[in-house]
């Protein structure tokens, strides 16, 4: 806080400083002029007149003074040491504190009342200082010598000399210690600026006293020749100021405005205050900032040094003062707020300093401009991150992030832990939905999530799976010695959430009771992810309904899936003995701008000889999690490393594109058995990709880490599929280099008409671009969701809109003709040299 003034706006420890000072100089004088003063019998000069001449001396000295603003406030150097040396000749030592007090009072009187407009106690303080610093320096060379009259020799110019440096030390600390009072700053800087500044001044002070006691001795008439001779000095000097001057300046202009460079408001506002005030030498800055929202805040600097920060009202009018300097911040035709400096009444604005400030007042606009900016990028990220693994509807997880959540909670727990997932699925939603609408409808879900997320303990993880559904996953089951006592757990849970729910309420103005059907499930942490105890927990919920009861309990016995998927698993040991069950279905990647072929994505499917065509969704989750993984994965790069061969015969330079299991990513040797691949086919590194899903980015495995960056080290490409689903994508990045992003179809679907998928294809496209990355939309059905795409900086894309999956034996011929009707574009790899 700025100390409490009196009413001439000093602080008062400055009025005790001005009090003793001032009585220190009356002392001075009065003891001055009590001692008797000797001259000569025969002076030319009456006493009055010799005194009137030092009076003039001390006041000539003083107006030709030279200025210069510090961090601290503005400094005076004048000719004070010179006049000294010479008053030491001409008059009695009594004389001379009273004489320095009328002409320093003269002077800065005048000065005051028609350049400074300085206060009274201002020039009381000046003239004090002076006098007080004039009598020490006095006191100190009649010791040494006597001057007065006397012709000049090496003992009495050292007195002088001497005398010189205490008024020089004397005027600089009491200066120093003024500002240093009133800014509530240490001594130190300001007497290190004011000596820096006046050394100069003072070494050609002291020559010029040294010479006017000279040829006064020698020849008055000298002295005519003096005035050219001084006013070049006086010039050199004002140069020397005004160099180092705006040396200092720069440099400080330079670091307060990278100060600026900050990220939030506050840093930049903040840095801003404090860098005026001590750029400008201000007695106080005010950043008025602008909200998005249509409030104000201002941050303020005064002179002892601290910035603190309110709330408050729009400008008005600037209606600036004589002292101040108001601009307005803007960007363009955006006002992002206002700035004000305060000079010290005594140091007014000069056009120097309203260049500077407006200088200083657009780095500042930018900066709050880009704060903002960038306040609004991480809100608009924040909420895109949220809304992507959230649903809209409740706030409750979605699906994707339950499966990805509850993964990673079952990966922390014990292999044997026990865990329960409760599958809830509301009865009769969908005649609440046709009866009352679906704002009821939306209504009912949202006292559902919240009747859920009052039942939750700290551990659970409850999400909204889509329509109707939730599910719970309950991680902190009780371990006791009874076996069934996860299981008598998991039902009571159940049974009363059931109950709760069918609580009587009130939907769209009808009461009614909330009924559930609930499909419990209790395994071991380790012994399948939570895919699998959806499934699970998905036959028990529909047993439920068909039993007419609330809950039931998954029953392997009625699972028919089990069994079945180890008789897939046996078909599947034959199939890879064959070579005409397991096919390719190929389909391209082309460049948005000239439809080039960027790439063509390997997606296999299965001609099974009873069950019929299969796809990948019918097959490869049983062969992900049994032995047979590491086979299937040969095989498959097998068969599309030798259709990319026949391509580079052909002259297609083409990239392929595997999907690899995480589980693929936990064999050590699977490096070398995809080098042996592409020698035995003799298809560079480059042109194959590899495509790991984000449940790779999650993990953070080392054998993991290990195995993808041999991959990257042969000169293999890493691409992540349905990149944006995930959790830890950005994470993942940091850590391992891919080459390309895939965007999920999920977003290029309802890119279109939804601004939030939307803007996670931007983001998306954005950081691929900032990475280096090629970025590939997949699902793209309509040309409006290409041209959407476009729009947004992808360059390329693939889906039924371009091409359908097709068979290997037609992949060449479709890739020649895109590649002959189109610009060559395709992506150069990084090894090629491409970013």
């Amino acid at each position: 806080m700025r100390d409490r003034s009196d009413p001439l706006g000093v602080p008062p420890r400055v009025l005790l400083l001005v009090a003793a000072v001032t009585l220190t100089a009356l002392a001075a004088v009065a003891a001055g002029l009590i001692v008797p003063a000797t001259l000569p019998p025969d002076d030319p000069l009456a006493p009055p007149a010799r005194f009137g001449v030092v009076v003039a001396v001390f006041a000539v000295a003083q107006l030709a003074r030279l200025r210069f603003r510090t961090e601290t406030g503005m400094v005076s150097i004048t000719w004070g040491e010179a006049a000294l040396i010479v008053c030491l000749y001409l008059a009695p030592a009594g004389w001379l504190p009273a004489a320095a007090l009328l002409g320093t009072a003269l002077a800065w009187g005048g000065m005051s009342l028609f350049v400074d407009r300085r206060p009274p106690v201002e020039v009381l303080r000046i003239a004090a200082s002076l006098t007080a610093a004039t009598a020490l320096a006095v006191a100190v060379a009649t010791t040494l010598g006597a001057p007065l009259l006397a012709a000049p020799t090496p003992a009495l110019a050292l007195a002088q000399v001497a005398g010189a440096v205490t008024y020089l030390l004397a005027t600089v600390c009491l200066g120093g210690a003024t500002l240093a009072l009133r800014n509530g700053l240490a001594i130190g800087p300001p007497i290190l600026a004011a000596l820096r500044g006046k050394l100069l001044m003072f070494v050609g002070n002291v020559a010029v006293g040294l010479t006017v006691v000279a040829l006064l001795e020698i020849d008055a008439r000298w002295l005519l020749l003096l005035p050219p001779p001084l006013w070049l000095l006086q010039q050199t000097y004002r140069h020397r100021l005004r160099v180092d001057r705006e040396r200092r300046d720069w440099r400080a202009f330079a670091e307060a405005t990278a100060a600026l460079n900050q990220l939030d408001e506050r840093g930049v506002a903040t840095a801003a205050a404090a860098g005026a005030r001590t750029l400008f030498g201000a007695e106080l800055v005010d950043v008025d900032v602008a909200r998005g929202d249509g409030r104000w805040r201002r941050y303020r600097a005064e002179a002892c040094g601290q910035v603190r920060d309110r709330e408050v009202g729009p400008p008005g009018p600037s209606s600036a003062g004589e002292h101040e300097l108001v601009r307005p911040l803007t960007v363009g035709d955006v006002l992002v707020g206002e700035f004000r400096v305060r000079f010290p009444a005594s140091a007014p604005p000069a056009p120097r300093e309203r260049d500077a400030v407006a200088a200083f007042s657009d780095a500042l606009a930018a900066a709050l401009h880009d704060s903002a900016t960038h306040r609004e990028l991480r809100l608009v990220s924040a909420r895109s991150s949220y809304e992507a693994v959230h649903d809209a509807l409740t706030g409750l997880v979605n699906r994707a992030a339950m499966l990805s959540k509850g993964d990673q909670a079952l990966r922390q727990l014990a292999h044997d832990h026990p865990v329960a997932l409760l599958l809830l699925d509301v009865n009769k939603f969908r005649e609440v939905n046709d009866t009352l609408g679906h704002a009821a409808g939306d209504q009912l879900l949202r006292l559902t999530a919240n009747r859920l997320g009052a039942l939750t303990r700290p551990g659970d993880l409850l999400g909204r799976l889509g329509g109707d559904e939730f599910a719970l996953l309950l991680t902190s089951v009780p371990i006791v010695g009874d076996r069934a006592a996860p299981m008598a757990y998991a039902l009571r849970q159940a049974r009363e959430i059931a109950e709760r729910l069918a609580a009587p309420t009130e939907v769209a103005g009808v009461r009614m009771s909330v009924e559930v059907s609930v499909g419990v499930v209790v395994a071991g942490a380790g012994t399948a992810d939570l895919t699998e105890l959806l499934r699970r927990a998905d036959i028990a919920m529909y047993q439920a309904k068909e039993g007419g009861g609330s809950v039931a309990v998954y029953d392997s016995s009625r699972d028919a899936a089990s069994t079945d998927q180890l008789a897939l698993l046996a078909e599947l040991r034959e199939a890879l003995q064959t070579d005409d069950q397991l096919v390719l279905a190929l389909q391209p990647a082309v460049d948005l701008a000239t439809g080039a072929p960027t790439g063509v994505e390997a997606l296999i499917r299965w001609r099974h000889p009873r069950r019929g065509w299969l796809g990948p969704v019918d097959f490869i989750r049983p062969v992900e999690n049994s032995e047979q993984l590491g086979a299937f994965t040969r095989y498959v790069l097998d068969k599309a490393l030798a259709v990319a061969a026949g391509w580079a015969r052909e002259g297609l330079d083409v990239p392929i594109s595997v999907n690899l299991s995480a589980r693929s990513l936990l064999d050590p040797r699977l490096p070398a058995e995809i080098a042996d691949a592409l020698r035995r086919h003799q298809v560079p590194p480059h042109r194959l990709v590899l495509e790991i899903t984000e449940t790779v980015v999650m993990s953070e495995l080392e054998v993991i880490d290990e195995v993808l960056a041999t991959l990257r080290a042969m000169g293999v490409q890493l691409a992540v599929d349905d990149f944006g689903t995930g959790f830890s994508s950005l994470t993942f990045l940091t850590r391992i280099a891919v080459d390309e992003l895939k965007v999920d179809r999920s977003f290029v679907i309802r890119m279109v008409d939804s601004p939030e998928a939307a803007a996670i294809v931007r983001t998306t496209v954005g950081l691929a671009h900032e990475l280096g990355l090629r970025v590939v939309a997949e699902g793209v059905e309509t040309a409006e969701q290409r041209l959407a795409l476009a729009e947004l900086g992808c360059t390329a894309a693939q889906g039924y809109h371009f091409f359908k999956p097709m068979p290997a034996d037609k992949i060449g011929a479709v890739l020649g003709s895109l590649r002959d009707a189109a610009e060559s574009n395709v992506f150069r790899l990084r090894v090629d040299g491409a970013s």
